[in-house]
């Protein structure tokens, strides 16, 4: 968990830009089409967006990674069908295997995607796909409607009267970040990934392999795999064949005789980069959620559903009859941090009081709010119990929503929890590491499998070790050979 400030001078901004359509010409396709903004206006939203994707993810903290991803998008924008326009490539610290963009040139990769490939050639691939999405201006119309759509889940979500969809959405938050392009769009991207890393010289054929083991990770997410790349970049139909037919036509046109794959150039880069959650943003253990970097733990109730977000902590019962949310409360003090969110929210504070913690400063407050259903046109009211505390000088507040019919039975069950919020002092709570990937020079010629277990690799290890490679166990690797693992 992250702070992040959403600023309604960028729902302002957003909400100008989308009444002024304009007729122009596409770069790449070179028709004329309605746009609902300017390239001006593109750029300026993109610059006022990035924070806000920064604020949510964070950069990961690898200068190196971020110069050399940002040295490729600099080289490709040179070739692309916007060389003019600024290209702006960061890592951002996710453990979603995924990439997205947004207008202006601003273009993403998660530190989850980057454990995932294993040479530089798929990196650059993906890269050139997202930039595809800008150049062909994709990402402007998508992204205005998942950018307001964003904005209204993390400014409304306390409010909605549908409780139950509530927290199915508050669990899929993060997910509006990530762009739901078309599948003629995506068709699009790949032919334009694949012609512009052809164009600085990169094997292009390896964007189609790397495409295939995105397809086989979509294939495991019922299985419990982390949301990936396919999820929100729609597959075209044949990827794999048409992404090699496109490398194999810019090849044969360009005439290089010297297409980069650089294997294992990447895979030192990557090497002691962070894999999976990152435990230093909060983890739990059985109920109890811990924050070692900002040092606060607490409790949820017993059987809820739980899921920790850079934005928020979500919580809520299998059933949806309640939603509580932890997050940041700004203010310079308590009673302005509690006021000021109160006031932002909108609801009618009917019960106030001060108290302690735990030994912290403490606000508590019930709150009502009446809203109209849309479904039905009748009026639904919710109530909030609200916890505001102070640890350090830091502001945080641990929201408990249910409709009023539910209310009184739900609230000991919520201000339990809420009274659980206290210091974190306990050292080994506090010094948790994360797991983290390593590269490893296999000792002799063998199978995979052999590898592993020369290496010390748990059995139970060896197929998602061997996914993490796009190897199969049976799979010769020669002597000297650089893998992938993953150690604390």
């Amino acid at each position: 968990m992250k702070n992040l400030n959403l600023s309604a001078k960028v729902v302002v901004l957003l909400a100008t830009l989308l009444m002024i359509p304009s007729c122009a010409v596409n770069p790449v396709t070179g028709k004329r089409q309605i746009m609902l903004m300017s390239e001006a206006q593109e750029i300026a939203m993109g610059a006022q967006y990035d924070p806000q994707v920064l604020a949510t993810f964070g950069v990961y903290p690898d200068q190196k990674l971020n110069n050399f991803v940002q040295k490729i998008g600099d080289d490709m924008g040179l070739i692309s069908h916007r060389p003019n326009l600024k290209y702006h490539i960061k890592v951002v610290d996710s453990p979603v295997v995924n990439a997205f963009a947004v207008p202006g040139g601003y273009i993403y990769l998660t530190r989850g995607i980057l454990a995932q490939f294993n040479n530089e050639a798929e990196l650059v691939g993906v890269i050139g796909h997202e930039m595809g999405h800008v150049t062909a201006r994709h990402s402007v119309s998508q992204q205005t409607k998942q950018t307001l759509g964003q904005i209204a889940l993390i400014g409304g979500m306390i409010l909605s009267p549908k409780i139950a969809e509530m927290g199915e959405m508050a669990m899929q938050g993060l997910q509006l970040l990530f762009l739901k392009f078309s599948r003629d769009d995506e068709r699009e991207a790949d032919k334009l990934g694949a012609e512009y890393a052809s164009k600085i010289s990169y094997d292009a054929h390896k964007m189609a392999d790397f495409f295939q083991v995105l397809n086989k990770m979509n294939m495991a997410e019922s299985e419990g795999g982390v949301p990936t790349f396919l999820s929100t970049h729609p597959d075209p139909g044949d990827r794999y064949n048409s992404v090699h037919q496109y490398a194999t036509n810019w090849q044969q046109q360009l005439q290089n005789t010297n297409w980069k794959v650089n294997r294992d150039s990447y895979l030192r880069m990557i090497d002691g980069i962070v894999y999976g959650e990152d435990p230093r943003q909060g983890y739990t253990e059985f109920n109890t959620f811990y924050h070692p970097e900002l040092k606060f733990r607490f409790n949820y109730p017993l059987g809820w559903q739980f899921q920790n977000s850079p934005i928020q902590v979500q919580m809520a019962p299998k059933d949806g009859s309640a939603l509580m949310v932890f997050t940041f409360a700004r203010g310079s003090n308590l009673q302005i941090a509690a006021d000021s969110t109160l006031l932002q929210l909108g609801v009618t504070v009917q019960e106030r009081q001060s108290t302690t913690v735990n030994g912290l400063p403490a606000i508590a407050t019930v709150s009502v709010q009446t809203s109209q259903d849309q479904s039905t046109g009748q009026q639904v009211s919710n109530q909030l119990l609200s916890y505001f505390y102070n640890l350090d000088g830091n502001f945080y507040v641990l929201h408990g929503l249910a409709g009023s019919a539910n209310f009184a039975k739900l609230f000991p069950t919520m201000q339990g929890a809420m009274k659980t919020f206290a210091r974190l002092t306990d050292a080994s709570k506090i010094n948790v590491k994360p797991d983290l990937l390593r590269v490893k020079q296999v000792a002799r010629t063998s199978t995979l499998q052999e590898a592993f277990r020369t290496l010390g690799i748990p059995a139970d290890k060896y197929q998602e070790y061997a996914f993490l490679n796009n190897l199969e166990l049976t799979d010769q690797v020669q002597s000297g050979q650089m893998i992938k693992i993953v150690t604390k």
